[in-house]
């Protein structure tokens, strides 16, 4: 019995032991009541850790958290690329208006080298401005020896001016019936801007204005495919003809280009569909004849 009761003690779990404690242990040889439940108690001390004594390994309310540092991940910067998509912007641009101005004239070849001493800058943004312009396919790559500015005839050009009328000639008679006349006052001055750019003779400064106008105009519909390719027609359509016809088109036949403008936006403004119509076709046509 004496061992069975002791075995039982100490082999139990702590909490068997704690609920034990001052039950007492049968008392044997030379052991009274007493002494058994001093052996209980120490064995219970012995098993359960008191307040403050910290088993290690094992957190206790007392001791204050380990603060946990967030690591923050360190992210290289990127190189700046910008100023030389800016450069490349830039040569773009001023091809774009050589192109329309006749500087660069259809049939001619010309090397990204000869070109940057012309601008400033090296061959490699003209190579890359000039890659754009025969994606838009204003010229064609020579191998081993550059650019050529592709030849356009008319017939071309009344191709491209028919396109831009089946394109446009809908969307802005659907916008006439649903744009309030607000809308249409904001768009005056872009309209009056294309009159000051034709009064300046330059082709190329016109055309920038001449599309800026009808981008806004088909803007109003909301669709952003419509105005991309619209756009890309239009700035086709400016490009310069075969056999030097580049500057066909004088001071005068820009000023009246550009007046039309102003009277396709006051017909919008009145929702006159029969003038739109008849505005929208003749500019069109006007310009295809003029080259």
């Amino acid at each position: 019995m004496r061992q069975g009761a002791q075995g039982s003690a100490e082999a139990g779990a702590p909490w068997a032991a704690v609920g034990r404690t001052g039950a007492g242990v049968p008392s044997g040889r030379g052991q009274g009541p007493g002494r058994g439940q001093e052996q209980g108690q120490a064995r219970a001390q012995a098993r359960v850790p008191q307040q403050g004594g910290a088993v290690r390994g094992e957190h206790t309310h007392s001791e204050p958290p380990v603060p946990v540092v967030p690591v923050v991940p360190v992210v290289p910067r990127a190189r700046p690329v910008v100023q030389r998509a800016s450069v490349r912007g830039q040569i773009l641009d001023a091809l774009r208006a050589a192109l329309v101005a006749g500087d660069l004239r259809p049939g001619e070849v010309y090397s990204a080298p000869v070109l940057g001493e012309r601008f400033g800058v090296s061959a490699t943004p003209v190579r890359e401005a000039m890659q754009q312009l025969a994606l838009e396919g204003a010229v064609e790559v020579v191998p081993n020896r550059g650019f050529r500015v592709v030849e356009r005839g008319v017939r071309e050009l009344a191709e491209l001016a028919e396109v831009r009328a089946l394109i446009e000639v809908p969307v802005m008679l659907r916008l006439a019936r649903t744009v309030p006349a607000e809308r249409w006052a904001e768009l005056r001055p872009l309209a009056e801007a294309t009159v000051h750019a034709a009064s300046s003779g330059c082709r190329a400064t016109y055309a920038e204005s001449d599309r800026g106008f009808h981008r806004a105009v088909l803007s109003l519909s909301g669709n952003e495919q419509l105005v991309q390719i619209a756009e890309d027609l239009h700035r086709r359509a400016q490009w310069p003809l075969v056999g030097g016809r580049s500057g066909a088109r004088g001071r005068a036949d820009l000023i009246a280009d550009a007046h039309e403008h102003t009277a396709l936006l006051d017909a919008l403004v009145a929702r006159d569909l029969d003038v739109v119509r008849a505005l929208v076709g003749e500019h069109f046509a006007g310009a295809a004849a003029a080259g």
